[in-house]
């Protein structure tokens, strides 16, 4: 019980603001998507005039993206991202001051506060919703939006340890996504999925997870999953890990010629 306590302790005392998971080295390891997003999302920047980022989070894959183009000799005049969580649009404005970046804090479901059609690129990682006709808002005809979502079952495993079975929805399925973004008059030109390994190899960094992706234990907080926290530190230690599988797709939509501004 003493290890139990002292993992947990750890676990609650991990900062969880931004989506820099650098502090799970070595306790978790989640296989990346083979399209390598950032990498992609910079070869994209060379050739922008104007980029958003929603739902940026601290800013840290924009702003690596955003480095690689510069690193290339190219990346857009004008940066700007939005992201709803106080403590995170202050990491993002510090990320991206280097490009003199508009950082807007706005609820993730609002449209984005910026003039229409502004923007030739508007990207997203991992949103917590899609505001499909807000996409189509900022983008100018032509435009790209180029993002990874999550998507079905993402780590239901963990969840249905930590809550019970839980229905699987289609709330973020690509066939889900895919008429939001026919609805907003955006034509899909690419759609890639993958399905992925997610283990844990301490109690601890599970307990870091759930309070960082709100969104797999929704009412979660340490007391009140202690229980089922103390379950799982049994299970990794007699099977050596938990594992879970994450799903993610690419997205690349077009906004066609022509249309107008929403």
């Amino acid at each position: 019980m003493r290890e139990l306590d002292d993992l947990l302790d750890e676990g609650a005392a991990v900062p969880v603001e931004g989506w820099d998971f650098s502090w799970f080295a070595g306790r978790a390891t989640e296989q990346r998507p083979p399209w390598g997003y950032a990498r992609l999302l910079a070869r994209r920047l060379r050739g922008t005039s104007a980029a958003l980022d929603l739902q940026t989070g601290g800013g840290e894959v924009f702003r690596e993206a955003l480095d690689g183009a510069a690193a290339a000799g190219g990346g857009p005049g004008r940066v700007a991202a939005t992201e709803s969580w106080a403590p995170n649009a202050a990491l993002a404005r510090a990320a991206l001051a280097p490009y003199r970046a508009e950082v807007a804090e706005v609820p993730d479901d609002a449209l984005p506060p910026f003039e229409p059609g502004a923007f030739d690129l508007v990207s997203s990682r991992h949103p917590a919703t899609v505001h499909w006709p807000g996409i189509a808002h900022a983008l100018a005809p032509g435009g790209t939006y180029l993002a990874q979502h999550v998507g079905v079952g993402t780590a239901a495993a963990l969840t249905d340890f930590m809550m019970g079975p839980q229905p699987v929805t289609d709330g973020r399925s690509v066939r889900r996504a895919a008429e939001g973004a026919e609805r907003a008059g955006l034509q899909v030109v690419d759609v890639r999925e993958a399905t992925l390994r997610l283990e844990f190899f301490d109690v601890a960094a599970v307990a870091v997870f759930l309070r960082k992706v709100i969104w797999i234990v929704p009412d979660f907080t340490m007391s009140r999953y202690r229980g089922q926290l103390a379950a799982l530190h049994e299970h990794i230690c007699r099977e050596g890990s938990f594992t879970a599988t994450t799903t993610r797709y690419l997205i690349e939509c077009r906004k066609p010629h022509g249309a107008d501004g929403w």
